[in-house]
């Protein structure tokens, strides 16, 4: 396996996993601690995320398609994406849940078609399925681990401690990111200077 596409799993395997602890505690999350929250308010935080994510994925997935920094992309998908559990960390209210919601979608919107299109370019071809297994197994069994350990965290140690490790590990993903194809702060910095 390529070191690009051991990165690339990894990385996936921290964000998703982590973000696995959120699942079984969110609407909980909403209805004891932030204000207007509710089982509908968290009805709606989810029908935010998703809809967010499905109208703006397609235009981005063209720009994605045409632009030689894909790694670029992927880092400021990922770094929106890790993000959001620091906004739930400091919301008092549904608004913020909210725009929570917007961000996670905008994040997630560019970082799944420009992830896949870097896992498909780094995919092994004589092992295409193995390395998708590897891939989907990993996030499936961390994923499993966290459901269960999150419920277990928020009731011994609380809901912002749940936040904090879940944002943790969504930046430790991210930084893994910086390694694919040798990317360099440099280069990065000298993308940001043109773009501005």
């Amino acid at each position: 396996m390529k070191k690009e596409m051991i990165l690339l799993i990894l990385s996936d395997v921290l964000i998703l996993s982590s973000f696995g602890l959120i699942s079984p505690i969110f609407a909980i999350f909403l209805t004891d601690n932030i204000v207007d929250g509710s089982l509908v308010a968290a009805g709606l935080a989810s029908a935010v995320f998703f809809i967010t994510k499905s109208v703006t994925q397609l235009p981005l997935s063209r720009i994605i398609d045409k632009n030689h920094h894909k790694v670029v992309l992927l880092l400021i998908g990922t770094l929106l994406v890790a993000i959001v559990p620091f906004l739930y960390l400091w919301s008092t209210h549904m608004k913020g849940i909210y725009f929570a919601q917007i961000i996670y979608g905008l994040g997630t919107a560019l970082a799944y078609p420009t992830w896949f299109s870097l896992f498909t370019k780094f995919i092994d071809k004589k092992h295409k399925g193995f390395e998708y297994s590897v891939w989907s197994t990993g996030v499936g069994i961390g994923s499993a681990i966290t459901a269960y350990l999150g419920a277990e965290l928020a009731s011994v140690d609380g809901f912002n401690f749940v936040f904090f490790i879940v944002g943790g590990f969504s930046i430790c993903g991210f930084i893994l990111l910086f390694f694919i194809n040798h990317w360099h702060w440099k280069k990065l910095k000298k993308l940001a200077m043109i773009r501005i």
